[in-house]
């Protein structure tokens, strides 16, 4: 049963990565827009989101190395 909690786990870190970077990128794109903000604003939002989605997983995959 822990095993099974693990694999649980790690599919939805992995389902929240992608979300992040599909979310991300759609705002950088101009895809994915936020209404009343201006568009600089959200490509902003759009990589910062990026950014701390990619040093999230590299953290991830450090602490579990270590």
């Amino acid at each position: 049963m822990a095993k099974q909690k693990g694999l649980i786990g790690i599919l939805m870190w992995l389902v929240g990565v992608i979300v992040s970077l599909a979310v991300g990128f759609g705002m950088t794109s101009g895809t994915l827009v936020v209404p009343y903000i201006p568009d600089i604003i959200v490509v902003i939002a759009g990589w910062v989101v990026v950014i701390a989605t990619l040093l999230g997983v590299i953290m991830a995959i450090l602490d579990s190395v270590k």
